[in-house]
């Protein structure tokens, strides 16, 4: 790679996802105030996010449906309806 082309701020940083628990260490410029210890027992920046390729169902071939007001059914009812 070439030198001197990244911010000074280009560092690890855990990135957390909430939905799967699973954690990253992956290079960024992010700007965060938390820390976490990783694996290596090191100290590094922390990001937690609510979804990542842990847990997407793109990636995961699974579909999650998060839904606490019947939003999913009401749609699904109107669909059959124009169909018919």
């Amino acid at each position: 790679m070439k030198k001197d082309i990244h911010p000074e701020s280009y560092r690890p940083v855990i990135f957390v996802d909430n939905s799967s628990d699973q954690k990253f260490l992956i290079n960024s410029t992010i700007e965060t105030s938390e820390v976490d210890k990783w694996e290596d027992g090191k100290e590094y920046p922390m990001v937690q996010v609510e979804i990542s390729s842990a847990s997407h169902p793109f990636y995961t071939g699974q579909e999650k449906v998060l839904d606490t007001a019947g939003r999913v059914e009401r749609f699904k009812s109107r669909a059959n309806k124009a169909r018919k």
